[in-house]
């Protein structure tokens, strides 16, 4: 199968060269996917820009009509999405139909522009009035990562052509079917020719992207190293820039806590989507004597099998990466007290939920972005200390607390260094309209990917003052 662009409004199959696309599921290639070159995407901004010169002109209530439709349409096509991401993410068919449905939620926000972008007036002096107004930026491009191939790109395209943008997707080249399932619900919905683009491709193709002066803003999704080196250089283009990177999301257990409820939040959390997102608990942090629920988590994390109820590692090249961290772990006297390495499926790319133990701080499963279902376990005394520790992350995307007291969830919302918070939630995604973003080194640029800040990205704000009152009284604007 080849998997192709789609260029003004129709699946292209360019480009000189092509990768293998496998299933993390059984390894197995089932695609090749073509790589764009100079005139690929020279195809994809001309195509865009020529889109632009009516779409920006269009009102929001009239842009907002195809997005309701392709709503509809995704949800009534949710199976063949599901299934899509499933295959090519290694997500169970059950995460990939909540990350869509996730997505959907910001389809929905878009939705509601007609009633968001509406501007403010005050008559800031007699017969004086100061209005403002946003107007999109022009052509706009993201690239998004592996993980989510649905809900990542719903977080950025809808919202972007709503303000009047027109788009340019660059997927992850070891997911790009989903893409194009969207591209062609988007087309079915009416969607006029050349306001969404895809564009296939690898580091050369983002490279470009992020240089091309005619594509005004670019947002990214994917890990740090490559969130900052994103964000660099499309800032040193003169783009608009926002670049999400990784995390080490700690959550931290008080002895109060309901053992149940923070069992299976904590697991939840650790081993869904195979530990691959930057949501995921990496570090439980136990404040005082948290031994039994300690023993509730691993019993809890046995109940997860890898093949079953968790999917995939992305590629053998990542999975072996992950296993290398359990390997070094052990040799180093930490206690693996549910071994991932073990009963793994004969074929596919798969590590089981593990929980190491008897951890220092700054070791290497304690502080590096592992991304795989993984969970660290420290141990300290006090709140303090727990704080302590998950301040000195350079990352800030998640923190957690599981207590029953409201003195201390209110003290570590209060305390920790990070961009999301949760109270008795082992995944603290915000719901739409809060927007989603984290702190520090887990993101690049101001402002969050979606919600109201999604909306000041894509937008460029114009003020007006006027005076149309020739009796006013004369002051400093006379």
């Amino acid at each position: 199968m080849t998997i192709t662009h789609w260029i003004d409004g129709k699946p292209v199959e360019a480009g000189k060269s092509t990768l293998p696309v496998t299933s993390p599921w059984d390894g197995k290639t089932f695609g090749e996917v073509c790589l764009a070159d100079e005139a690929t995407r020279e195809a994809a901004i001309t195509s865009a820009r020529s889109a632009f010169a009516f779409w920006s002109k269009l009102s929001v209530k009239d842009r907002v009509q195809p997005l309701f439709r392709f709503k509809s349409l995704a949800e009534s096509r949710m199976t063949e999405l599901a299934e899509s991401v499933s295959r090519e993410s290694g997500k169970t068919v059950a995460e990939a139909r909540a990350g869509v449905e996730k997505g959907l939620e910001c389809v929905e926000f878009a939705c509601s522009l007609p009633q968001l972008l509406t501007g403010e007036i005050l008559e800031v002096s007699r017969g004086v009035d100061c209005h403002t107004r946003r107007f999109p930026l022009g052509v706009v491009a993201g690239i998004t990562p592996f993980n989510f191939p649905a809900m990542v790109p719903l977080w950025m395209f809808p919202l972007a052509i709503a303000c009047g943008n027109t788009f340019i997707l660059k997927p992850s080249e070891q997911v790009p079917c989903t893409s194009l399932l969207l591209a062609e619900l988007l087309a079915e919905a009416g969607l006029p020719v050349g306001v969404f683009n895809v564009v296939q491709g690898n580091r050369e193709t983002v490279e470009a992207l992020l240089d091309d002066s005619r594509i005004a803003a670019a947002a990214f999704v994917g890990s740090t190293p490559v969130a900052k080196a994103v964000f660099e250089r499309g800032m040193l283009a003169g783009k608009r820039t926002l670049a999400l990177g990784g995390a080490k999301n700690h959550l931290i257990v008080v002895p109060d806590a309901d053992p149940t409820l923070t069992a299976k939040n904590i697991v939840a959390s650790a081993t869904g989507c195979a530990g691959q997102r930057c949501m995921a608990a990496s570090v439980l942090i136990a404040v005082g004597d948290c031994d039994a629920i300690l023993a509730a988590v691993a019993t809890e994390m046995k109940t997860i099998i890898p093949g079953q109820n968790m999917g995939g590692i992305i590629s053998e090249v990542a999975q072996q990466r992950i296993l290398g961290y359990l390997d070094r772990a052990e040799a180093s006297g930490a206690r693996l007290v549910v071994d991932g390495r073990k009963n793994l499926p004969a074929s596919g790319y798969f590590v089981g939920p593990t929980l190491i133990d008897n951890v220092a701080p700054g070791s290497p499963w304690a502080w590096d972005e592992i991304f795989g279902p993984v969970l660290t376990v420290l141990r300290v005394a006090t709140l303090d200390e727990a704080l302590a520790i998950e301040s000195a992350s350079p990352y800030g995307n998640a923190c957690s607390v599981f207590t029953t007291s409201g003195a201390v969830a209110r003290y570590v919302e209060e305390h920790a260094s990070s961009g999301m918070i949760g109270v008795n939630i082992g995944v603290p995604v915000p719901r739409e309209p809060f927007s989603f973003g984290g702190w520090n080194d887990s993101r690049f640029g101001q402002g969050d990917i979606t919600g109201k800040d999604g909306i000041a990205f894509w937008t460029k704000l114009k003020k007006t003052t006027t005076k149309w009152s020739t009796g006013a009284a004369k002051n400093w604007m006379s």
